[in-house]
């Protein structure tokens, strides 16, 4: 019998509508082998770059100048 347990993680990812790297803090379940289960319905329209564990502040990512300068998205 496999026991999970909630884990809260910052997932980097991209959405397949646009370059800007986005992030969210979530919580999913946790398996035994310590894996972060994401369910299909989050992973829909997306490409997750990375799953970190807990809150993460992200200060600054790849593109932020250009969209603050330039008003690109």
């Amino acid at each position: 019998m496999q026991v999970y347990q909630e884990k809260i993680v910052t997932l980097i990812y991209y959405s397949d509508d646009s370059l800007e790297l986005l992030h969210k803090i979530e919580s999913f379940l946790q398996s035994a082998e310590g894996r972060v289960v994401i369910p299909e319905s989050f992973k829909k329209g997306k490409s997750i770059i990375a799953v970190c564990e807990g809150e993460i502040n992200i200060m600054n990512k790849v593109g932020d100048r250009i969209v603050s300068a330039y008003g690109v998205i």
